[in-house]
């Protein structure tokens, strides 16, 4: 779902900050694609083809202003302490008619209920550290930040298992989820567009050729027809 958001996005400069285990930007077309991390990678994930070009506070991007074209969170805001600032920072650094893509567990699924009860247990199927952030929420939080909130896709149905042989007898649910319970996916998709007010999109400015009125008569013909008139005046007097 990734690759299908962002092949279409065009532009110069593409972000994607955390998770470098996954490249979100591999269907990209744009010609600068970085990947940021909070933490150096470990050594198997240093010979990726997407390196981790700056290691940085997630809450703080060392980007000016109005650079970027895309920016991708993958399961960024859930883990951590600080979301709202790292949309305000995603929003600083787009430029208008920008674009970010954010994915998240979804709270309202049977992956988020069985997080809910691991939390009673202390027998987790997600990370511990993650607070889950409901679709409705995010989209709350981008509007406030003059994002609008585009296109939201969802997706996991299965149940929570952790062997491949139970997640294969309900693969059934993957396509069944998608018809009759869609937003009930344990994993979503969001996109939104930095609008900014004042601001409309022109087409090129093309002069346009003056066409003289029927009933105005060239400088020309006016003065000919002065010189006729003065002319008549005299031989007349």
């Amino acid at each position: 779902m990734l690759d299908k958001l962002t092949v279409d996005i065009f532009g110069f400069n593409a972000l994607q900050i955390g998770l470098p285990q996954i490249d979100a930007l591999a269907a990209s077309r744009m010609p600068h694609r970085w990947l940021t991390n909070s933490s150096v990678p470990d050594e198997k994930l240093r010979d990726k083809k997407r390196p981790v070009v700056v290691v940085h506070d997630f809450a703080e991007l060392p980007f000016d202003a109005h650079s970027i074209d895309l920016v991708v969170l993958p399961h960024v805001l859930e883990f951590s302490a600080e979301p709202h600032q790292i949309l305000r920072e995603v929003e600083r650094v787009l430029i208008p008619e920008g674009r970010v893509i954010v994915t998240g567990f979804n709270r309202a699924s049977l992956w988020g209920a069985r997080q809910a009860a691991g939390r009673l247990s202390k027998n987790y199927f997600l990370p511990l550290e993650g607070e889950f952030i409901s679709h409705p929420r995010l989209k709350d939080w981008l509007k406030l930040l003059n994002m609008e909130v585009g296109s939201s896709d969802f997706g996991c149905y299965a149940p929570p298992f952790k062997s491949e042989k139970w997640l294969q007898r309900y693969r059934f649910m993957e396509k069944a989820g998608q018809r009759w319970w869609p937003y009930l996916g344990a994993v979503y998709i969001l996109q939104a567009v930095k609008r900014v007010k004042g601001m409309h999109l022109i087409g090129p400015a093309w002069k346009q050729k003056l066409v003289p009125s029927a009933h105005v008569l060239p400088v020309a013909n006016k003065s000919k027809e002065m010189t006729q008139e003065l002319l008549s005046k005299e031989l007349n007097g």
